[in-house]
This record gives C-alpha cells, structure tokens and sequence, in this order.
C-alpha cells in the first residue's frame, strides 16, 4: 500500500499500534517537540534522503535502509553492507512512498527526519509519534543548523562523542568560510546562476534550500529576488542576467552548454566559467540538501574566491570521506569525484 504523507499517520491502525511504554529522558526536537530518547538504539528508519545521510554519516550500524537504492558507483565511496542495504522508501518530500506495513514490520526505535519544519511536517510527526509511540524526531535540514543536527542526533542515538567531532568539523568550516568571505568586498563576489536539468533551467530562487551554500558564501544568486525554492525559468532571463559564474550538477547541461550558440552571450560561458559539481556518493552543492554540502563548501569556494581559497581539494576531499563516509579513498577515485564523474 502506497501512502502520501498527509494519510500515513490517519491511515495507522489502533490494533497493530498500540503505544510503547514512555521514557523518562527526552530531546528538544528543531520544531521544539519533547522526543522521548530510546533507552536502547539499534534500528532508525530515515523519512527521507537527508535524513539517511545524516544517520549515515554518525553511526552507520544504525541505518535500517535507504529511501532509494543506491548505485554501484555510489557504494564505492561508503560502507559496502551499510550501503547495499535495501530500499525501504520515504515518508516526507517528493515522491514519497514509504509502505506502512514495511515501515512497521521492521519496529524502528526511532523515525528521524531531517528537512522542514513547517507545520505539515510537524503535525505528521507529532501524530506518528503519539500514535505508534516510537520517537520521531525532526531536525531542521537548513545549511545553517547542521551543528545543532549533529548533536541533537547524538543525543537521540547515545552516541554523543562521535556527534560532537562532527559538529565541531562542520562548525570550523563554516567560520573559516564567514571569516575569509567577509573581508571581500560586494563588488568582488561573483553573481551566481545555479542550472539544473539538461536546458539548465532549472534553478533555485532566494532561500531556497538547494543553492543554500551558494548564498552562504555571499555570492549574489542572480534568481534570489524572488523567494521560495526550485522553479524553471527562461533562457531570455538567464540572459537578463548574464551571471559571472554557472553551477551545475547536470552532466548533459554542463556537457553542452560550451558549444551552444544560445548560451554563447553568457558571461560565465563566455570566461569558461561553467562548472559540474561532484555527485558521487552525494552531490556536493545539492541532491540531496544534506550534511554532504559541507566538503561542497570547499569546491564552491575555491571556485568563488580562488585567491581566499587556495587549499588543495584532494587531501581535503580524503579527510572528509574518511571521516563522513567512513572510506578512505584512493587518489585516482578522489579525482574521478571531481572531475563529476557518476
């Protein structure tokens, strides 16, 4: 049976959901809900892509499955029987299609989710939390909050000391980031078009949390007049704007974008500055929108500002993935990541 997320939590059956006992220690959740915290976590079922990447990266073991399935070239660069464990689908976000049998069957201690917290979402947890009496927390997937994040999972998970290490990596990059960004003048940051699909006309309007750490880094994203998140604009209006510098995660878009007479007029075309964003095992500028943005914040910055930014990626790209995805990899897959290859 497949379910949306507005009839998951009316669609539970009293009979097979009776509440579990309730425990006497809890964590303030990012919509300010009290989730009880298990006495004893072994299995969390991810709502969504950001969630299990989060999960992924604190403690691994945990993770019951994967929204999605993930791709050979993918595996390459996480834990190979953490990451070819099956698709249980998701709760929350597009396309969501969590079967509530499965996600029954399967007794998680805990349901995380990370992402939105507006009122839709915190009614869905709060009523699957009451109503099943298995802990469901959400925590806010904005660039900004990873920090908190960490350590409201650590605590959720009893694992606060791993939770911490990454909280203070993630919080190092983001001030090395503000401090450098801050001492360069308005009129040296570039203007940003973000492009997504094969026209690269897709794009992210201001806030929206898909070119969230192009904005972080004080570049002007050429479409953040409006507000609100993903929408598909002209070609006649990315003309209009005839931004400094385009990121792409489309490998088709990035692939012909140079030789295209319609976007020859395009001052990022016309300087060669075009550029593919690693993917592999998770986007680095977006796709999903999760912790993966923080070893992105390297790559956008040092295309951004290469004279504040003149770190060489490779050793920081191996450190990361040693510590996030828990591989080390070799010197020929970190240039395969990228050059945006998978």
């Amino acid at each position: 049976m497949i379910v949306d997320r507005r009839t998951f939590a009316a669609g539970l059956s009293a009979a097979l959901l009776a509440p579990r006992a309730g425990h006497a220690q809890t964590v303030t959740d990012s919509a300010g809900r009290a989730v009880p915290i298990p006495p004893r976590v072994t299995r969390v079922f991810p709502a969504g892509p950001p969630a299990a990447i989060l999960l992924y990266t604190l403690a691994p073991d945990l993770l019951l499955g994967w929204p999605r399935a993930n791709r050979p070239e993918e595996c390459v660069f996480m834990l190979p029987e953490i990451c070819a464990r099956p698709e249980v689908g998701r709760i929350t976000g597009r396309g969501n299609t969590a079967n509530l049998e499965v996600v029954l069957a399967l007794k998680p201690d805990l349901i995380l989710d990370v992402g939105s917290t507006s009122a839709t979402f915190v009614s869905l947890a709060t009523r699957v939390q009451e109503q099943t009496g298995i802990p469901y927390a959400l925590l806010d997937g904005r660039f900004d909050a990873t920090v908190a994040a960490y350590r409201t999972l650590g605590a959720l998970t009893h694992c606060p000391t791993e939770a911490e290490a990454l909280a203070q990596y993630a919080e190092a990059t983001m001030a090395t980031m503000k401090q450098r960004v801050a001492a360069i003048p308005e009129n040296r940051r570039p203007r940003v078009y973000y492009a997504r699909g094969p026209r690269g006309l897709d794009t992210g309007l201001g806030g929206s949390i898909n070119v969230e750490t192009i904005e972080f880094l004080g570049a002007t994203n050429v479409a953040g007049e409006r507000k609100g998140g993903l929408a598909i604009v002209s070609l006649e209006q990315v003309l209009l704007w005839n931004p400094d510098v385009i990121i792409t995660i489309d490998q088709n878009f990035a692939a012909s974008v140079r030789s295209n007479p319609v976007w020859a007029p395009v001052k990022a075309v016309r300087d060669g500055r075009v550029h593919l964003s690693p993917k592999l095992p998770f986007g680095w500028v977006d796709f999903p929108p999760a912790v993966n943005r923080l070893i992105g914040l390297w790559w956008l910055a040092k295309i951004l500002y290469p004279e504040q930014f003149p770190e060489d990626l490779r050793p920081l790209t191996r450190d990361f993935y040693r510590r996030f995805y828990h591989v080390t990899p070799t010197d020929e897959q970190i240039e395969g990541v990228l050059a945006g290859r998978g």
